[in-house]
């Protein structure tokens, strides 16, 4: 074998690896998924946007909710029998209303327990499914956002503010037209949040907190944490199984860099003779 037979056959196992090496990702992600289903005797459906590595090119490709993933998690509903219970692991920033909509409605309508797990955070999008749960578990540290909606680089709101704080009269036509699209598109979401909520609160409670949620009450990246959650009226706990925690590490972000956070990956415990005070002494 010659030098150049070598160095094709390196050229064509380094092309390999990256297959092999997702390919056996997919497998444990399975093997995960299938292991808390049987824990929980339920479908288990995973909704996690990580930014991911293009398998030859390396490029970094940022995931957020669409429409190919509501028709993917709309499937996975249809095939589980109305009597199993669905857990949704929710991992994700947001992404198109339409698609989260899609998936809350018919979270909505299963009637067995519905169960969203958050071990990380599940913003905008990911918070209006969340509201289609009975039960969403929260890590302690995990967080959901508000689902007030965004008008290119814009909060909805904001617009209709600016626009009321100026004479109409000094307002360009463009930023009026943005401004009753802003109105509908509130509307809209508040209706819709509403109509979620009402299957397990009161419909006064729950247009309470749509408004809350949908109306710019916080910037669109505020992060409601599990006791806030808890305040406003979310089924929130905080129980989260071992196995979600295992499947988020068959995620990986995209390593293009020296790490920026190191750690011995084990669990750690008091050592023997240590001070467990957690204070300083003298």
């Amino acid at each position: 074998m010659s030098i150049f037979d070598l160095f094709w056959l390196f050229f064509i196992l380094s092309s390999l690896q990256p297959l092999i090496r997702q390919k056996m990702l997919e497998t444990a992600r399975v093997r995960t998924l299938h292991k808390l289903e049987e824990k929980r005797n339920s479908r288990v459906i995973a909704l996690i946007h990580r930014q991911e590595t293009l398998r030859f090119l390396g490029f970094p490709l940022a995931r957020y909710i669409d429409i190919q993933d509501s028709e993917e998690v709309l499937r996975a509903i249809k095939l589980t029998d109305p009597q199993v219970p669905i857990d949704l692991i929710l991992h994700t920033p947001g992404g198109l209303v339409l698609a989260a909509e899609q998936i809350a409605y018919a979270l909505c309508k299963h009637p067995a327990k519905v169960t969203v797990f958050v071990p990380h955070y599940a913003m905008s999008g990911g918070t209006l499914i969340a509201l289609a749960a009975d039960e969403i578990v929260m890590d302690e540290n995990a967080v959901l956002g508000p689902v007030d909606p965004q008008l290119g680089q814009y909060p909805a709101a904001s617009i209709i503010k600016a626009v009321e704080q100026k004479d109409i009269n000094k307002v360009d036509d463009e930023t009026l037209i943005l401004a009753d699209v802003s109105r509908k598109a509130i509307n809209q979401v508040k209706r819709t949040v509403t109509d979620i909520l009402s299957r397990r609160m009161e419909r006064e409670e729950a247009e309470k907190l749509a408004s809350t949620l949908a109306t710019g009450t916080w910037t669109h990246d505020y992060p409601i944490t599990v006791r806030e959650a808890k305040e406003l009226g979310m089924p929130v706990t905080t129980d989260m199984p071992k196995e979600v925690y295992d499947l988020m590490n068959l995620y990986p972000q995209t390593v293009q860099r020296r790490p920026s956070v190191e750690y011995i990956p084990i669990p750690y415990r008091p050592r023997n003779g240590a001070d467990r005070s957690g204070g300083n002494s003298g």
